[in-house]
């Protein structure tokens, strides 16, 4: 009995684990600079978009980081964040929040190139 039950939780939490997967959409932000952004600019452009963390609550987690591919297929790419939200209705007000969109004022002027894709987690 008490292994069936420990069976009956794991089932249960990998039923929930598969649905929160599911439901969950990432939004990935690839920078290109332009050649006269200097590093000083730059790194207002990387906390400037972590702080969009602290400003807009549909986003769940923000990853991000510089590419170290040995491939050399970046483009001229730099930069990735990675951000998670719940849901296409969360990704929709992020979008239009008045804290991205002061960022979009802020990285506009140095970006070479721009690259978003969305996607929802499958597994």
């Amino acid at each position: 009995m008490k292994t069936l039950a420990i069976l009956c939780a794991l089932l249960l939490a990998g039923m929930v684990t598969s649905a929160n997967a599911a439901g969950k959409l990432q939004h990935v932000v690839c920078f290109k600079f332009k050649s006269t952004a200097s590093t000083d600019e730059i790194k207002k452009i990387e906390a400037a978009f972590q702080g969009l963390k602290q400003k807009i609550p549909q986003i769940v987690s923000l990853e991000w980081g510089t590419n170290v591919s040995k491939e050399k297929r970046d483009k001229g790419f730099t930069h990735c964040f990675v951000l998670s939200f719940k849901s296409d209705t969360d990704r929709d007000s992020y979008i239009v929040h008045p804290a991205h969109k002061a960022f979009g004022a802020i990285v506009g002027p140095v970006l070479d190139d721009v690259f978003v894709m969305d996607f929802n987690v499958q597994e």
